[in-house]
Order: C-alpha cells, then sequence, then structure tokens
C-alpha cells in the first residue's frame, strides 16, 4: 500500500462541481472525515437538469458544516470556463488540494449537444490546469470516466488497456483530460491522479441516470425502454464507495521524481473506481422494481411488464463496463463493496422522503 502524504487539517480544498451529485457527497466526507478543513465550493448551477436538487445538496453541506467545529465551507457560483474567476479563487485561497468533478455529463447529450462539453470538460480543464501550474498544489485530483474504455473488447477493463476508440465527444473529453494532465504532470511536475468512475448512482444522484430516470418515468406510468434488448451489463456503483475511493486517492499524492535526463518524471497516476460486478440491465431493472415497491414509491400491484420496452442499441453506448480495481486494491487498500440491492434500497427510500 501506498502511504498518506498529505494531511488535509488545517488545508483548504477546492471541490468544482461541488453541487453535483458526486461532489456534494465528497465535501460531507470532508467535513465529517478532518478536523479543521477548509472546502471552497466552486458550481455553475446550470440546469441540465433539475437545479432543485443541486439546491438541496448544498443545503445539506451548509447544514453540516455548521456542526462541524472548526470547519470552513464557502460556496461560489462561477464556471471553470471563466480563466479569470479560476485564476483568481487560486491566488486568493492558495488551494492545497484540488478536486475537479465539475464536467458536462452524460454520453448522449454530447451527441446533440457538443458546444458544452468542449466548454466545460476541455477549456475548464485546461483552466484549471492552468492554474495549478502558476499557484502550484499539492495534488491535484480528477473526474476521468469509464467511457474511456469505448470499444475495448477486454474485460475487466484496466488502466493498463489502450484507451483510443472513444464512442461518443464525452468519452473522447474525458481521455483527453488525462493527456492534459499528464502534460502537465511532466512538464511543471503537478502531481495529478484521474480517476476512472463506473456507472454512479444513489440518493440524490443524476436524474439523466437510468435507476432515476425509469424511477420518474414508471411514477407517471410511462414505458421504459431498455437498450441492447436488454443484453447490456453495467459496472454499477454506489456513490459512498466513489467518494471514500476519491477521499483516499487525495491523501497520496503520486512522488516528484527526477529522471536520467534531468527533468521531472510525470507525478502521475490513472484509477478505475468500480464495484468489478457488471449487472445485466433486466437484472438491474428487476432489482430496481423490488426496490421501489418495498419503499412504497410504486403500489404493489404495479404491472412492470407492461412498462418495459427492449429497443435496439442506441448511439454512443457500450455493451458492457466492467472496472479492474486491482491497482485502487494494491495501492490503497479499499475496494468498492456496497451491493446493486443495498443501494438502490437507499436510493428508493429517498425518493420516498424527497418526492412524495
Amino acid at each position: 500500500m501506498l502511504c498518506s502524504n498529505i494531511n488535509l487539517e488545517n488545508k483548504t480544498v477546492l471541490v468544482t462541481g461541488a453541487a453535483g451529485f458526486i461532489g456534494s457527497n465528497l465535501v460531507k466526507a470532508l467535513f465529517n472525515s478532518f478536523n479543521q478543513v477548509t472546502v471552497i465550493g466552486l458550481d455553475n448551477m446550470n440546469d441540465y437538469y433539475d437545479v432543485k436538487l443541486k439546491e438541496f445538496r448544498l443545503n445539506e453541506i451548509e447544514s453540516l458544516s455548521e456542526c462541524k467545529c472548526g470547519a470552513s465551507w464557502q460556496f461560489i457560483k462561477g464556471n471553470i470556463a471563466d480563466k479569470q474567476l479560476v485564476d483568481s479563487l487560486f491566488e486568493k485561497h492558495k488551494f492545497d488540494v484540488v478536486v475537479n468533478l465539475a464536467a458536462q455529463a452524460g454520453v448522449r447529450y454530447s451527441i446533440d449537444h457538443p458546444d458544452t462539453y468542449i466548454e466545460s470538460n476541455i477549456i475548464g480543464f485546461y483552466n484549471i490546469l492552468e492554474a495549478c501550474r502558476h499557484f502550484p498544489v499539492e495534488h491535484l485530483v480528477y473526474a476521468s470516466s469509464s467511457s474511456v474504455y469505448g470499444t475495448n473488447k477486454k474485460i475487466p477493463y484496466s488502466t493498463e488497456d489502450k484507451v483510443d476508440n472513444p464512442v461518443s465527444l464525452y468519452a473522447a473529453t474525458k481521455k483527453s483530460n488525462e493527456l492534459l494532465a499528464h502534460a502537465y504532470s511532466k512538464l511543471y511536475n503537478i502531481p495529478s491522479t484521474g480517476l476512472r468512475f463506473f456507472t454512479v448512482y444513489g440518493p440524490a444522484g443524476r436524474p439523466d441516470m437510468a435507476y432515476f430516470s425509469f424511477t420518474n418515468k414508471l411514477i407517471k406510468g410511462e414505458t421504459i425502454k431498455i437498450f441492447n434488448f436488454g443484453n447490456c451489463k453495467r459496472d454499477f456503483t454506489f456513490v459512498d464507495d466513489i467518494v471514500e475511493g476519491i477521499r483516499r486517492v487525495m491523501l497520496c499524492a503520486p512522488e516528484k521524481k527526477i529522471g536520467e535526463d534531468g527533468l521531472p518524471l510525470p507525478p502521475y497516476r490513472v484509477y478505475n473506481i468500480g464495484n468489478s460486478s457488471p449487472e445485466n440491465l433486466l437484472d438491474f431493472v428487476k432489482i430496481l422494481s423490488e426496490e421501489l415497491l418495498l419503499a412504497g414509491v410504486l403500489p404493489q400491484d404495479f404491472d412492470f411488464d407492461a412498462h418495459k420496452e427492449l429497443v435496439p442499441m442506441q448511439p454512443g453506448d457500450v455493451p458492457v463496463t466492467y472496472a479492474d480495481t486491482s491497482d485502487l486494491e494494491r495501492d490503497f487498500g479499499f475496494k468498492p463493496s456496497v451491493s446493486l440491492r443495498e443501494g438502490l434500497r437507499k436510493f428508493a427510500s429517498w425518493y420516498k422522503e424527497f418526492y412524495m
């Protein structure tokens, strides 16, 4: 295992995308884990999905931070694509650790709205890298995605695999993030770690994700579409497991070393964070339906078969995602472990309380 070389107590952390699903949960985890930590949250609060959900997450952070002695929380509404804003924040706060989770998410949305992906995922990430260059940080951690594996046939997906076959613009931007981070790590000795997330789900998640959108459709009596006629598998990863992985990685920056040529070796790493247990979509729908019934989100006599439609594969999708997390286990002694049923049970309970 790697040894921690960063202590976050009395440090200042920037979390971009702080009102997002993963970002908000990470901020709460930091306050629960460390004393005297200052967290600056940045998010543009766009309307890609219901802003009220983002406001709910921020309210939870605010309530928690008020209860934690020594914790300091500040939220800033702004866009990482705004270079002047990003530079001013780095100059003012002198961040010790940066976690860049701000990004335009969604595979299918990228097909019809490419501009937003270039702005946030390319220009925005470039601004973060430039700021880390001019205002050095101990560690830059950033979100990549399992989408970078594209049409790879070999499973499970390993970080050692070649990932040059993206099937969506979203995937291409995430691979670009890894390449840019590697270049900046090499040129400017910036310790950086990229994390490839696998199908993250849980309470207060993204409404465009299948488990959430299926639930919304079912309570309205609408039909849900199951792509590739159900012959898809996804490595569903509960948000708490994702956050725990991020938290551990934050504390262990890649070491700065000098190569034989007298130049820095890039202090750069990439990890998968996934459950390493792909679930067939039909089984996933079955478990979701059972948990929605148990939570009282849907009536006991609900006819699921009448509300399912098996359809062909859609552009940008892949038939399977499957994380090889052996590197994560080796370096941090951590492996995501929350089962799909346990995670969907927590989601269904939250959904009932939040919406009904």
